[in-house]
């Protein structure tokens, strides 16, 4: 096979102000580079887009860079090696990289990992055995110190990072999960299909009047992917000593001007109530722990991944735009062919 020398890219192409719309970014046919030494070209399979990229395409340095106006965007992806040149990987094998958003890319081969794609979809090395399954691991387990008896409490809890959660916590021995979501199939699917004891719709009601509900006694541990509203509520209503792991705040990533923080913070001081930030990288020493259990429950059936496909490289900017819209369930992925 004659190695191609040209993809299609997603490129950045104005910083979104507010909700990002489709006029944010462009599609384009670009040239490949050379593929130099230690490093190996790659067709990219299937490609994750996530709420965090949403922060990197304002021009605000965080804990990574931010994306660059006229650049491509990067994110996590799984695809074939068809040309080597580092001794690390053989043209054939399967990895796991970050650069993502387009048909082929270029990577170096320290920043490629070598995965198993014969008993394992390609599909879940960017969610349940990804970065979105460490982070719901490390972050109940480690980050909010989870307990069993604990009555557990996720908000966007049918997206990847919140189902995962869910379902761990339950394996763990908590009391009770309880999970919200946006529309009644959600909610469904939270304890109908992943075992969540109960759930809510927040579109319904006040979200501290429904968690009242689903858990009159409060809750011992909350993993925020939502931040705002769900923040508030969970302040308002954690058990004294309660243990917060905050991975998220996706209510909050598109508005514009200043965010006003949580109204109920002051709960946290008379609970004392602990509040622990993370990043996924905060926890690379318990990722091989992650990997050899999440590989078992997965095996077993112990824990599910719906997924939200959408084909083609070139729509790869729709289904980012659908999925901060909340019109995804589960995993959010683009099949690249």
């Amino acid at each position: 096979m004659t190695a191609p020398t040209a993809g299609t890219e997603i490129r950045l192409a104005s910083r979104p102000d507010g909700m990002p719309v489709p006029e944010n970014f462009t599609v384009a046919r670009a040239d490949l580079p050379d593929v130099g030494p230690g490093q190996v070209l790659v067709r990219n399979l299937v490609l994750s887009v996530d709420p965090y990229m949403r922060g990197r395409m304002n021009n605000v340095r965080t804990y990574v860079p931010p994306f660059q106006i006229g650049k491509p965007l990067e994110g996590g992806a799984v695809g074939e090696v068809l040309v080597s040149r580092s001794p690390q990987l053989a043209a054939g094998d399967v990895v796991l990289h970050g650069l993502g958003w387009r048909e082929y890319a270029v990577v170096g081969a320290a920043g490629a990992t070598r995965v198993d794609t014969t008993a394992t979809p390609p599909e879940a090395y960017l969610g349940a055995l990804g970065m979105p399954g460490h982070a719901a691991y490390a972050g109940l387990l480690e980050a909010a110190e989870f307990r069993p008896g604990d009555t557990v409490f996720v908000s966007g809890a049918a997206g990847t990072v919140g189902s995962i959660v869910g379902q761990i916590a339950k394996l763990r021995g908590a009391a009770k999960v309880i999970g919200s979501a946006g529309g009644p199939a959600k909610v469904r699917y939270l304890t109908e299909e992943l075992g969540f004891d109960r759930a809510f719709d927040y579109r319904d009601r006040p979200i501290w009047q429904q968690l009242v509900k689903a858990s009159p006694d409060g809750f011992d541990v909350y993993f925020d992917n939502v931040g705002g509203d769900h923040l508030d509520a969970a302040l308002l209503l954690a058990r004294p000593g309660a243990r917060f792991a905050l991975c998220g705040a996706i209510s909050q990533y598109n508005e514009r001007g200043e965010v006003v923080g949580p109204r109920n913070l002051v709960q946290a001081i008379g609970k004392g109530i602990t509040l622990r930030g993370f990043l996924v990288g905060h926890y690379e020493h318990v990722k091989d722990r992650f990997l050899a259990e999440m590989g078992g429950w997965l095996a077993r059936g112990d824990v599910r991944c719906r997924e939200t496909v959408v084909q083609g490289v070139e729509n790869t900017p729709q289904a980012f735009l659908d999925m901060l819209g909340g019109k995804n369930t589960g995993k959010t992925l683009v099949r690249v062919d």
